[in-house]
């Protein structure tokens, strides 16, 4: 009996079954093109190539592997086909020896896309969450968020409404040593919430947003109190080690320490020192002594940082500083409060979530100003009751 004739027509339920599983992209790594549709006009039309892994001719890129050549009806099987771009395909194949992208390689790539469709695909719609970007330069630093880390970070419990976040970041040129920065963002973060964030909450499609932010403390808690606790936020701290916004395990023997003065006839003062210690003495220096100085911290090994690695420990920190901040209001009797934070990004946010405005006193935020080698009054949040 003859051997059959290999021909490169692909099955149609083959076909099908591969623009399922690539979810109608570009299956090289990195590439990712949407292959329905004009990238120029956003016609509709078909831009993608059915890919050997392993090459139709045996002399071709890439050969053949054992399993192959001894079944060649295998060479048009979903195993051995990618849904490319025609840039990309032109790619690996002219790589004629397939070192460079080998077999393997797109073999594994293939995997990687196939899986990652497959775990967005089985994610509940009612787990779509609007991604929210905050840059602000922090002293002479550039800020900048990698939205495919960020996007990495949400699977599998939230994904994106679409590829683009909403972003409130603002390029000014003043620097945070200067007063008119302070008033110039935390002014354009206010409008740039009320333009971006408030419609999308008021469509409630979804009203759910998932936050990752580089930012100065003070503004951090701004951004915070805008959202309040009544809005469904998941916040993400970047974390340095391993370099990821991914949450990790909560680490064990964890716990916040909070203590306090006894004299509530002083003016109260909130010290949040978590990612270093702030001296009574730095205190001092801006207040006077004659205030109670309450102070949140952790036990030393975990003093540094980078020491919020899970969502577990930011839920702690809410419940924490809720109960302390209902403490204050009753020992102080709404008296505006003076603070000083030394804290990881994911915290600072959370803190301005927590902060009830109809019965919380008025928040005076202060920021460690390098040029003058000390804390500088920033950020005023809430009314002075006591005028």
């Amino acid at each position: 009996m003859a051997e059959k004739v290999l021909n490169r027509n692909i099955n149609p339920s083959v076909e099908k079954e591969l623009w399922a599983k690539s979810a109608g992209r570009c299956q090289f790594d990195g590439c990712n093109r949407i292959l329905y549709k004009s990238p120029i006009t956003q016609e509709k039309v078909n831009i993608s190539e059915k890919a050997h892994i392993y090459s139709f001719s045996e002399d071709g890129p890439r050969g053949w592997s054992d399993e192959l050549a001894s079944d060649k009806t295998l060479i048009n099987d979903i195993s051995n086909l990618m849904l490319l771009c025609h840039d990309c395909h032109k790619k690996i194949d002219k790589d004629v020896d397939g070192t460079k992208y080998s077999a393997e390689l797109l073999k594994q790539w293939k995997y990687e896309h196939e899986y990652r469709v497959y775990i967005t695909s089985n994610i509940s719609v009612e787990k779509k969450s609007h991604v929210v970007l905050y840059c602000a330069n922090i002293s002479d630093q550039n800020s900048t968020i990698n939205i495919k880390e960020v996007f990495a970070a949400m699977f599998p419990d939230k994904y994106p409404v679409n590829e683009l976040p909403l972003d409130l970041s603002t390029k000014l040129s003043f620097k945070d040593e200067d007063m008119i920065f302070w008033q110039a963002e935390s002014q354009n973060l206010e409008q740039s919430f009320k333009e971006v964030i408030l419609p999308k909450i008021k469509d409630n499609n979804p009203a759910d947003f998932s936050v990752f932010a580089f930012a100065p403390m003070p503004l951090l808690i701004k951004l915070g109190t805008l959202f309040t606790d009544k809005i469904s936020v998941d916040t993400y701290q970047p974390i340095r080690e391993p370099k990821t916004w991914c949450w990790q395990e909560k680490p064990e023997d964890f716990e916040f320490l909070i203590s306090e003065s006894s004299d509530y006839s002083k003016e109260p003062v909130l010290v949040l020192s978590l990612s270093g210690k702030i001296s009574e003495d730095r205190i001092y220096e801006v207040t006077g002594e004659n205030v109670n100085i309450w102070e949140v911290t952790v036990p030393e090994i975990f003093l540094h940082n980078d020491f919020i690695k899970s969502k577990s420990q930011l839920s702690l920190f809410r419940k924490e500083l809720r109960k302390l901040m209902v403490k204050i209001n009753e020992k102080h009797s709404n008296k505006p409060l003076k603070i000083f934070p030394a804290m990881p990004i994911s915290c600072s946010v959370e803190l301005g979530r927590i902060r009830m405005p109809k019965s919380d006193m008025q928040w005076i935020i202060y920021d460690q100003n390098n040029k003058h080698n000390k804390f500088m009054k920033t950020i005023v949040i809430g009314e002075d009751t006591n005028d």
